[in-house]
């Protein structure tokens, strides 16, 4: 009866470690659970083989397990008390410090034939023990602390928590109080008296314990018996065919077709080639038991690469937060079975999404962050929920619940890798969305401030518009106005130069010459602010008419000749030739020769020398006015032809310039079809000019045209 009794409990023991260990090894409790029920098993093994051997040896190995298992047993037992039901936060901090105390002292039992037993000798049946006292208080005192911290830890959370998790402890404590009483008497108290007749009773009523954690445990979902049969099945499946492969294609090889024949050699290169076939088919016949014993256990099965791939196709797809988040948990739901399905956010700018009837308690983001914290640490939440948390690298929206299934069955790897991955689609797509509400709602605030800044910078326009128009006005009266006294002087001047007027001395006529410059240059300053004029206005007007290019440079560098004289400078250009005709704007095109040239005197140092060159390239008049002076910065190069620029070293050389001259050349060239000819080394000279294309400015134009 008493072997009868103890085979049960090594049986049971053994088996629901098994089970325990099966449904979820992932989690502490079902590891520490599973760590206790195999010390049971291993305590009511090693006392049925102690009470049945008549060989002292053998009896003191089977009492040093009996003893070792007991010192492992104990720490276990605290680590359960600490973790279950609901776990202390350090927790894990204790695991490796008892556990390593925990072998040690089973080494120090197991390496020591005394550390305990002195001697044992069979009498009537039984084996009568003296113990080694001082090692036996030793054993006795750490069983005892260990024991009755447990003991603690377990009526502590009896008394301080609720609801659920209070019930779960109750069943812990009663079990643990219904093992402790008898334990300690018939285990602990009379074998150091050496009565070791009733050592059984110990692991008997351990049962009471193991059979009341271990329903509190699977009540409450941490042990699964659906799933171990699941499993169980699903391996002696694939095990069982592969053996009844293994052999009916090697019965067939070696028997039916070879028969006699078969030698040593040929059997062993055919164990190798099915052995190499069962290889290669292991995962496709795994892949298919998988699948069988799932649909039989669970009744349904899904391809989880096509529910990630759909789900992410509804990520791109869809911009609607509410749109997305519902279909999400709906394919979700579809899939897996859960009670609900829920998004929480983290922030009040966006509505929780929940997908199925839940509690209060899941959408409260603070419940949920410690139910996310728990499943970290490895502990299965007390709702059953699966929670995980939605975040990118720079953002943390919120966590994703899936709540426990409806038929009961704990998710599998499978269904968590589904939800891992689906969790950071959905992560990615909520950033997504967030950022597009931010653009939408920064494309809004933008429009009205551009339609708000537009409205004023049209205000603003209409009146520089006014502005402006009215100064072309002024402009170009004020040109007109002042273009005919000006002209007048320049000829009074001319006529008392001639000597119209008598006779006048040298230096009256360097003051002559002087003022006549002076009016020359201010009337073509007047006709370049007048052409300016006319070029805001539209009625800038090309009049042209056939002329001699190199006639017109020649004149205009005669005329100026005693201008550069002045500044001793010297000029040098040789008239071609021979130099077509061309139909131009002779007025306009001597401005703009004279600007060139005038540029080029006052920017030249004294001493210095001007070339102007006149000739034929490539089908073209190219004109090219090169100096000695300043030259232009290579930054501001790019602006040198725009209207009123001036370069920094071209101002301190010449304060009373315009800026025009070059803006007004580059209009009149590009009016006559033609291109500027500009190159500039800063302190080294500049070449001016233009390149005008022959063959069509000697077709004569239609009419007048403006440019």
């Amino acid at each position: 009866m008493i072997e009868f009794m103890l085979q049960a409990t090594l049986v049971g023991s053994f088996a629901l470690a098994l089970v325990v260990w099966l449904s979820d090894n992932r989690r502490l409790s079902n590891q520490l659970f599973a760590g206790i029920a195999f010390c049971f098993g291993v305590w009511s093994l090693s006392i049925l083989l102690f009470s049945m051997t008549s060989d002292p040896l053998y009896a003191l190995s089977y009492a040093k397990i009996y003893y070792a298992g007991s010192v492992i047993f104990t720490p276990l037992l605290v680590l359960f008390a600490i973790h279950y039901p609901r776990a202390h936060p350090l927790a894990r901090v204790y695991v490796v410090p008892m556990t390593a105390l925990a072998i040690l002292v089973s080494l120090v039992i197991l390496l020591n034939d005394t550390a305990i037993i002195q001697s044992l000798q069979r009498v009537d049946g039984y084996w009568q023990v003296q113990v080694n006292k001082v090692g036996y208080w030793l054993f006795a005192g750490y069983f005892v602390c260990y024991f009755a911290t447990a003991v603690a830890i377990t009526f502590y959370k009896y008394f301080t928590y609720r609801g659920a998790e209070r019930l779960r402890a109750s069943y812990y404590a009663l079990g643990i109080v219904a093992t402790s009483i008898p334990g300690f008497i018939f285990d602990l108290v009379l074998p150091y008296y050496g009565d070791y007749r009733y050592i059984w009773i110990g692991p008997v009523a351990s049962s009471a314990f193991l059979l009341a954690s271990g329903y509190s445990i699977a009540r409450h979902r941490l042990l699964n018996v659906k799933a171990f049969l699941s499993k169980t099945a699903f391996y002696l499946l694939l095990i069982g065919t592969l053996v009844a492969f293994y052999s009916g294609l090697l019965y067939v090889l070696t028997s039916l077709l070879l028969g006699d024949k078969a030698s040593n050699e040929i059997t062993f290169a055919a164990n190798v080639g099915i052995a190499l076939i069962i290889a290669f088919s292991f995962n496709s016949l795994r892949r298919f038991f998988d699948r069988t014993t799932r649909r039989v256990f669970y009744g349904h099965h899904y391809n989880s690469q096509k529910v990630i791939d759909e789900i992410s196709g509804l990520s791109v797809k869809i911009t609607d937060l509410d749109v997305l988040l519902e279909s999400v948990a709906a394919k979700i739901s579809e899939t897996l079975n859960p009670r609900y399905v829920a998004v929480i956010f983290q922030d009040n700018a966006h509505s929780n999404v929940v997908y199925g009837r839940v509690s209060a308690r899941v959408i409260d983001p603070s419940y949920v962050a410690r139910m996310y914290e728990q499943s970290q640490r490895g502990e299965t939440p007390a709702s059953g929920a699966q929670v995980y948390r939605l975040e990118t690298p720079s953002q943390e929206l919120g966590y994703f619940v899936i709540g426990p299934e409806r038929d009961g069955r704990p998710y599998g790897t499978e269904d968590e890798h589904v939800m891992s991955v689906v969790s950071d689609e959905l992560s990615i797509a909520i950033q997504n969305i967030y950022r597009l509400e931010e653009i939408r709602a920064f494309a809004g605030t933008l429009e009205k401030e551009v339609g708000a800044a537009t409205r004023e910078l049209r205000a603003s326009n209409k009146k520089l518009l006014e502005m402006d128009a009215t100064k072309d006005e002024f402009v170009s009266i004020a040109s007109h106005q002042l273009r005919t006294p000006l002209t007048s002087v320049k000829g009074y001047i001319s006529m008392v130069l001639e000597g119209d007027a008598g006779e006048i001395t040298e230096p009256q006529r360097q003051l002559l010459e002087e003022a006549f410059t002076s009016s020359e240059r201010m009337v073509h300053l007047i006709s370049d602010f007048l052409n300016v004029s006319r070029l805001q206005t539209g009625k800038f007007m090309l009049d042209r008419r056939l002329v001699d290019l190199s006639t017109i440079v020649q004149q205009e560098v005669e005329g100026i000749r005693q201008i550069a004289d002045t500044h001793d400078i010297a000029i040098a250009f040789k008239k071609p030739a021979r130099f077509p005709q061309l139909y131009l704007d002779e007025g306009k095109m001597r401005q703009v020769v004279m600007n060139f040239i005038d540029n080029a005197i006052y920017y030249s140092p004294e001493g210095t020398k001007i070339l102007v060159k006149l000739a034929v390239e490539d089908g073209e008049a190219v004109l090219r006015v090169k100096d000695q002076g300043i030259g232009v910065p290579a930054d501001v190069q790019q602006h040198l032809f725009t209207k009123f620029f001036r370069a920094e070293n071209a101002r301190r050389q010449r304060p009373d310039g315009t800026g025009i001259g070059l803006y007004l050349a580059k209009r009149v060239v590009d009016g006559h079809s033609g291109k500027l000819v500009f190159e500039s080394k800063l302190d080294k000279g500049s070449t001016f000019g233009f390149r005008l294309p022959i063959k069509k400015l000697q077709t004569p134009p239609p009419a007048q045209q403006p440019e």
